[in-house]
C-alpha cells in the first residue's frame, strides 16, 4: 500500500479544519484534510461570528465571500416574563478594531461551502471527503493514520495531525484525553425556521425570554432565517419535543402555523467542557474537540477560530525550523485559560437565563430592574504570556489597521511577525535584533498606523502572525528586549 506523507494531517473538514488547512497554505505547507462526510453540513448551526474570527477567515482566504455573505447583529437583549428590560447588550453595526463588524450574523454552510472550495483550490491541500480515519499511530518522525473511504482502506503519514472532529472527537478518545466538566448539561430545542412572505415583524437581533416557567431564546439568523431555542424542564420528553407540531405549539406566541418552514428542529445538550490534554507529542486537539462552550455568547466557532490561528503559524514554525518542538507546547498553555474564561462567561449569563425557580428569579428580575445592566464583550489575555516588566498589552489582541496605502494590516504583512514602528526608530536597534526579524521572516513596517501607536503610548509593537501582541515597546532598547522573545528556535534545536 502506497503512503502519501503530508507536514500537517487534518481530521475534520468542519469549519476550523477547514480554516487551518487553508492558514497552512499561506505557510507554505502540505496538508492532507479527512472528512468522514463527502459533503458539508446543509442545515445551519453556528450562527455568530465576532470581530476576531472574521479576521482569520480573512487571513484564511476568503473575505471576499464573507463581506457580501455577513449580516449585521445590531442587539441583544434580555427580558423578563413580563418583557421589562433586564439586560440590553447593543453591538455597533460599523467595523471595529479588528477591520470587521464586532458581532455578526452567518449561515454557516455558506462558511463551510467557500472554506472548502478555497481548500479544493490549493495544489498544497489534498482532500480526502467520505474518509473515517479508524487508527492512529506516531513515533519520533511522524503519524501514521489508518483510514478507510470510498475506495477502500487508505494509509496516510504525517508529521503532525490536528484533530478537528468535533465534541465526539475520535482523535481526543485517540489520544487518551478526557473531558473536565465545568457547569451541569442543560438540554435546549434548537428550531431553526425560514419565514414565509406575509409573515409578522420579529425582533432584531437576539432575544433572551428569561420566563421561569420556560425560557427562550430568539436569534434573527441570516436572510429570512430565525432560530427558536427552548429550554427543556423535568418531564419533558426530547423525542415529542421536536415533532414539528410541538415546536409549532411552542412557537405560538410569535407565528402561526402557515408562517413559516421548519428548517431543523433537534434537542442538543449545551455542554461546558475542555478536554485534558490537548497534545500529545505529535497530536492534538482544537476546536470542539478540546473545549465546549454553551452558545450564550455566540463563541464556540470562534474559539476553535482563534485555536486555528494559534496553531497555524507555531506548527508551520516547528516544520521549517524557526521554532523548537516546544513551542507548540505554549498552544494549550496560552489557549486554555483563554477559552476557559469565555466558557465561564457563557456560564454565567447563562444562568441568568435559565432560572427556573420563580423565587430566584423575582430576586433576579428585581436586582437587574434596580440596577440595569449594559453588557460588553469580554476580551481575555492570552495564558503565559506576562511579556516583559508586565507589559499589560502583551497577550491581548491587537487592532488591524488601514496602513497608509489604504490595505489592511493582515493583508500587507500576511501570516507573519509584524513590527510597527514610529520613523526613525529602526535605525537605532541592534544588528542582531534587525538579524532576529531577518530569521523570523518579520513584516518591518516603520511609520505605519501611527495613531495606533498613539493610542497604546508606545513607539513600537511586535504582533505574532495569530494577531495578538507579543510586546510593546518604548525605546529602541525596549524594542530590542521585545524582539528577543520571539520564539525562535536555538541553534541545534529541533
Amino acid at each position: 500500500m502506497m503512503t502519501d506523507h503530508f507536514d500537517v494531517a487534518i481530521i475534520g473538514c468542519g469549519p476550523v479544519g477547514a480554516a487551518l488547512a487553508n492558514l497552512l497554505v499561506r505557510q507554505s505547507r502540505r496538508v492532507l484534510v479527512l472528512d468522514a462526510f463527502a459533503l458539508p453540513y446543509s442545515l445551519p448551526r453556528a450562527t455568530h461570528l465576532d470581530g476576531e474570527a472574521v479576521r482569520i477567515l480573512q487571513a484564511a482566504g476568503i473575505s471576499d465571500m464573507l463581506a457580501s455573505r455577513l449580516g449585521v447583529y445590531p442587539r441583544m437583549r434580555f427580558e423578563d416574563a413580563g418583557g421589562a428590560l433586564l439586560i440590553d447588550w447593543p453591538r455597533s453595526i460599523l467595523p471595529g478594531p479588528q477591520g470587521w463588524r464586532d458581532s455578526n450574523r452567518f449561515h454557516q454552510p455558506d462558511l463551510e461551502v467557500a472554506l472548502r472550495a478555497r481548500a479544493a483550490a490549493s495544489p498544497l491541500i489534498t482532500l480526502r471527503l467520505g474518509y473515517s480515519a479508524t487508527a492512529m499511530t506516531q513515533d519520533d518522525r511522524a503519524v501514521t493514520i489508518e483510514a478507510t473511504g470510498p475506495d477502500g482502506a487508505s494509509r496516510f503519514t504525517a508529521n503532525f495531525v490536528v484533530g478537528c472532529d468535533g465534541a465526539r472527537s475520535t482523535v481526543r478518545q485517540m489520544l487518551g484525553a478526557g473531558l473536565e466538566v465545568l457547569a451541569p448539561p442543560e438540554q435546549w430545542l434548537v428550531a431553526d425556521l425560514i419565514l414565509h412572505d406575509g409573515a409578522p415583524a420579529l425582533p432584531e437581533g437576539t432575544v433572551q425570554y428569561c420566563d421561569p416557567a420556560r425560557p427562550f431564546t430568539y436569534i434573527e439568523a441570516v436572510g429570512r432565517r430565525r432560530r427558536w431555542e427552548v429550554k427543556l424542564l423535568p418531564g419533558d420528553d426530547p423525542v415529542i419535543f421536536v415533532e414539528p407540531d410541538h415546536v409549532r405549539s411552542l412557537l405560538r406566541r410569535w407565528l402561526a402555523p402557515g408562517d413559516a418552514e421548519i428548517e431543523r428542529a433537534v434537542v442538543y445538550t449545551f455542554s461546558s467542557a475542555i478536554a485534558t490534554p490537548w497534545r500529545k507529542d505529535r497530536v492534538m486537539v482544537a476546536g470542539d474537540a478540546a473545549h465546549q462552550t454553551p452558545p450564550f455568547l455566540g463563541q464556540g466557532l470562534c474559539a476553535g477560530l482563534r485555536d486555528a490561528a494559534n496553531l497555524a503559524w507555531k506548527l508551520a514554525w516547528v516544520l521549517d525550523g524557526r521554532g523548537a518542538a516546544s513551542l507548540l507546547d505554549s498552544y494549550e498553555a496560552e489557549l486554555r485559560p483563554h477559552v476557559a474564561q469565555y466558557i465561564a462567561e457563557a456560564n454565567r449569563i447563562g444562568a441568568i437565563i435559565q432560572e427556573t425557580n420563580p423565587d430566584r428569579a423575582r430576586a433576579r428580575d428585581a436586582m437587574l430592574l434596580a440596577q440595569p445592566q449594559i453588557l460588553t464583550p469580554i476580551r481575555p489575555r492570552l495564558g503565559g504570556t506576562g511579556g516583559l516588566d508586565d507589559d499589560r498589552l502583551a497577550g491581548t489582541l491587537a487592532p488591524q489597521p488601514r496602513l497608509r496605502d489604504g490595505r489592511w494590516l493582515d493583508d500587507a504583512a500576511g501570516p507573519r511577525f509584524v513590527i510597527l514602528s514610529r520613523a526613525g526608530l529602526i535605525d537605532q536597534v541592534k544588528e542582531e535584533t534587525r538579524a532576529r526579524w531577518k530569521r523570523a521572516d518579520a513584516a518591518v513596517l516603520e511609520g505605519e498606523a501611527t495613531a495606533y501607536l498613539d493610542s497604546i503610548e508606545a513607539e513600537a509593537v511586535i504582533i505574532r502572525p495569530d494577531h495578538y501582541i507579543l510586546g510593546t515597546a518604548r525605546s529602541a532598547a525596549a524594542l530590542d528586549a521585545v524582539t528577543r522573545t520571539i520564539p525562535l528556535a536555538a541553534d541545534g534545536d529541533g
